[in-house]
């Protein structure tokens, strides 16, 4: 339902609101309420399917999505049973993070800065943060209660409730565990006299690969009860517990080798693939067994280039043959 939310125009009206498929009545109420963070959340969910394309430009699944059915298919709706390895990335880590990281951004300059007043940063090194750093606490509730409402209100004993809950929290912490201070000096002839500090949040592209490792180190789980609670526990009893920080699942993934109109799945046919590796990249793993072909490209690059004085840099432009294989 948050990749949805990509493929509209800007929500600056109630009326915007109550015409977003896939949100719940809560959220269609808080998005009522919020319409100034709400192009954030939008931005959000867009920036959310860019980097896990990015992420998984490599991989049989690349995020890809089918015209006729929800963004990302069956693989990361909500009304499966099962919670499905790149679902994971997607709706609990990935989306999650987005709308936590653009919330977070609305009240901050271009660069995502949050400006902190120095006496508040001299008087604790413990950083007691003021002034427009609420931003970030705002971007951290705001997600918490825009995206978590929606399996809290089905009622978080479920285990896909259970799962989508902590993943969320996994996707917000992805973004505050790699928060920086930033400071830059004020004085005469470059000393620094004082200093103006900010907490910065990481670049998005810094978030993505913490989420993708935490991705490829995921964790089987099931429900389990401790006393009269119902909690998730590693399915293989061998493994440690999770953490907070760690993504969980509850099913593993098909093998995207096929296309599957049904589920969501485009298969790997026409995919590109490295003749050379054997990783998941290479030709074997990403065509599945079912061969290749191999055609010729000519491609124009820069070449020979020299630096004039002053200042441009001249290049002749290089012709080559290189091969381009794809998936039967």
């Amino acid at each position: 339902y948050l990749a949805k939310l990509s493929s509209v125009g800007s929500i600056s009206e109630e009326e915007t609101c109550e015409k977003l498929k896939g949100l719940i009545q809560r959220q269609v109420q808080m998005c009522k309420r919020n319409l100034e963070v709400m192009d954030s959340v939008r931005r959000g969910a867009q920036l959310a399917i860019e980097e896990c394309q990015y992420q998984f430009r490599n991989r049989r699944w690349n995020c890809s999505t089918l015209d006729t059915l929800p963004v990302f298919g069956k693989v990361v709706t909500q009304g499966e049973p099962g919670g499905h390895v790149p679902g994971v990335l997607l709706h609990g880590g990935m989306a999650t993070a987005a709308v936590r990281w653009a919330a977070g951004r609305a009240g901050g300059d271009k660069q995502g800065r949050l400006p902190v007043s120095v006496s508040s940063v001299l008087s604790a090194l413990g950083f007691q943060w003021s002034g427009c750093s609420d931003n970030i606490a705002y971007g951290v509730a705001f997600s918490q209660s825009f995206v978590d409402v929606r399996e809290r209100s089905k009622g978080a004993s479920s285990n896909r409730a259970l799962m989508n809950l902590h993943n969320n929290e996994a996707g917000r912490k992805a973004i505050l565990n790699n928060m920086r201070v930033e400071c830059k000096c004020h004085g005469v002839s470059g000393s620094c006299e004082f200093k103006t500090c900010w907490k910065a949040m990481p670049p998005f592209r810094k978030v993505g690969n913490v989420l993708k490792e935490k991705f490829d180190g995921a964790t089987e789980v099931e429900q389990s009860e401790i006393g009269s609670t119902k909690v998730l526990v590693p399915k293989n009893s061998q493994f440690k517990p999770h953490t907070d920080e760690d993504l969980v699942y509850l099913d593993s993934s098909p093998d995207f080798c096929d296309h599957d109109l049904k589920n969501g799945v485009l298969g790997t046919s026409g995919r590109q693939c490295n003749k050379t590796s054997k990783a998941i990249d290479g030709c074997e793993l990403m065509c599945c067994g079912r061969g290749f072909h191999t055609d010729e490209v000519e491609v124009v690059e820069r070449c020979s280039c020299k630096f004039h004085w002053c200042c441009s840099v001249k290049c002749k432009p290089c012709h080559r043959v290189v091969e381009i294989h794809t998936c039967r």
